[in-house]
């Protein structure tokens, strides 16, 4: 691929008005939909970021319904050369493990990874079960049934869960394994991080998987895990940069990377990037130019909003390879 003619970093003034489409990853909903309020005020580009699962988002960058797609699962290689996508990840984030267990302190339950394998697959029943007690010392948990809450929907937050599980699990692995839609083993579903959250505030005796963001706002109980290195762990932006710190980010691979149970004595074990899905042959459209302008907008100045957001920024030499690597107009096929 061509090196496209772009500065990156830089402040970007629109010669136009534009508004620009996305569609996908409820995980990265949040950064997206704040960071348009400043480019909106600075550039003059309006984004309408539609949070509809990383699956859909796949679907509609690539049908070109929308300007740019968004996915928490990387798209291969073969598929982003058959539609013709330049894909990137644009920040970091960890998915948490909230609960509704009212009797149990905040930020006092801990599980790993075996664990919360069982609880998904529905070995595990009850929360008084002897696996969880001897996790717990000290800790009273009650005998409520467990009611496990997943994604109803094509998500890639339910890709990095089960990659997740798959990676701990050997029995998760071989009987269930990763999937943006697996064969969920009873329990209640929720359409994106915020339908699982919502579920899980309003069940006693649940449990769910979300961006770390949705059980910030919500106010959920938050499970420690347990990492790589053997520390139970609480969900930290620190957490989240430690796991990427060993992450070998290649543009020759679609930069896709895995940060799931990544050594560390504070890492936190399941972190993910988030990525976009753009079309090549729109960079010379004033659409696929807002596209350009508005992530390196985010690379630029997004890191405040990150962080409030609980996300962690790219490192620079990441940030300044993805813009250096944007699909240029003289090699990008036209349509």
């Amino acid at each position: 691929m061509s090196v496209a003619l772009v500065t990156p970093f830089s402040a970007h003034a629109a010669s136009q008005a534009v508004t620009i489409t996305g569609a996908g990853s409820s995980f990265a909903a949040p950064v997206y939909q704040s960071w348009s309020m400043p480019v909106a005020t600075q550039t003059g580009i309006s984004v309408n970021y539609q949070s509809i699962g990383s699956s859909a988002g796949q679907d509609q960058v690539s049908d070109r319904t929308v300007d740019f797609g968004a996915s928490d699962k990387p798209m291969a290689a073969d598929k982003l050369a058959k539609n013709h996508l330049y894909q990137f990840p644009s920040v970091m984030s960890g998915v948490v493990v909230v609960v509704n267990l009212p009797d149990v302190p905040e930020g006092k339950l801990h599980l790993d990874g075996p664990t919360l394998a069982m609880l998904y697959d529905g070995t595990i029943t009850e929360w008084n079960d002897p696996r969880i007690q001897a996790l717990n010392p000290g800790v009273t948990l009650p005998d409520d049934d467990v009611v496990a809450i997943h994604r109803a929907d094509g998500s890639g937050t339910s890709y990095v869960f089960t990659s997740y599980l798959s990676c701990v699990s050997p029995s998760w692995n071989d009987q269930i394994g990763a999937g943006t839609l697996v064969d969920w083993k009873g329990g209640a579903g929720g359409r994106g991080n915020d339908g699982v959250a919502a579920l899980v505030k309003q069940t006693p005796g649940s449990l769910g998987y979300v961006e770390y963001s949705y059980a910030s706002q919500n106010h959920l109980n938050i499970a420690q895990l347990k990492n790589h290195d053997g520390n139970f762990v609480s969900p930290s932006l620190e957490g989240f940069a430690a796991a990427s710190k060993a992450a070998d980010w290649q543009e020759k691979n679609h930069y896709a990377v895995s940060l799931l149970d990544q050594a560390g004595a504070g890492s936190w074990p399941i972190v993910s990037p988030t990525y976009v899905l753009v079309p090549e042959e729109a960079v010379s459209h004033p659409e696929g130019k807002g596209v350009h302008d508005f992530f390196a907008w985010g690379f630029d100045h997004g890191e405040e909003v990150n962080h409030t957001l609980g996300y962690v920024g790219l490192p620079r030499t990441v940030q300044e390879s993805i813009m250096k690597s944007w699909p240029s107009s003289e090699t990008s096929p036209s349509h």
